[in-house]
């Protein structure tokens, strides 16, 4: 055999060798891309978790009605509007907590406010929080698929947030988280001390006439 010829099939193993080796590489690349989960977007939340944990909510309706409740110096809840009283701490804190896992479903691009009840707010929430910073959102209508509640936080950004965790939050309006009071129980009252029954010598006929002496 050829010289030449012993080169020319060398070159053609090696060839085919690296066109072999490049071949599975691109097919395990490709594999790896499918086998592979796309990263899932990032879970965001209406409230900022720097801002710390609510000392104050507020919530005021379109149609004026409004509660607010905050700590006070002993660091409980209490009611502070319609008007002051004592709250439930389970659901004053209850309600806290529900503030701080608003989750945002998604971004709304620039769009007309009127038509998601923004232009004249639904609802405005004010909370302040540990931090001392004060948020305030403005809330919309409810969106077309009912799973969420369009809402413009102070950036100005329009954002669809979960349904129930704002209507959990606007409860409060129809049911503040107002505090028990006791019910006094029923005392027995003393009965009245009967008077005594009338002998016949103490009754005088009321037509009776008294006879003159002589």
């Amino acid at each position: 055999m050829r010289r030449s010829t012993i080169v020319f099939l060398l070159l053609f193993v090696i060839a085919a060798g690296a066109y072999s080796f490049l071949n599975n590489r691109k097919q395990a690349e490709n594999f790896d891309v499918l086998i592979t989960p796309e990263p899932t977007s990032e879970v965001s939340f209406l409230f900022d978790a720097a801002d710390g944990v609510p000392t104050s909510i507020r919530i005021e309706s379109k149609t004026g009605e409004i509660v607010e409740a905050a700590r006070n110096a002993e660091n409980a809840w209490a009611l502070v509007l319609p008007f002051e009283a004592s709250a439930d701490q389970a659901l004053a804190e209850e309600a806290a907590s529900q503030v701080t896992t608003m989750r945002v479903q998604d971004r709304v691009p620039n769009i007309d406010l009127e038509v998601l009840g923004l232009q004249s707010p639904e609802y405005i929430l004010t909370i302040k929080f540990t931090s001392g910073v004060e948020r305030k959102t403005e809330v919309g209508v409810i969106t077309p698929s009912e799973g969420g509640y369009y809402v413009r936080n102070e950036a100005g950004e329009i954002l669809i947030v979960s349904r129930d965790s704002v209507d959990s939050l606007l409860g409060m309006l129809t049911t503040p988280p107002y505090a028990e009071t006791p019910t006094p129980s029923p005392t027995a009252t003393a009965s009245p001390t009967p008077l005594p029954s009338p002998t016949p010598e103490s009754v005088t006929p009321a037509n009776e006439t008294t006879t003159p002496q002589p």
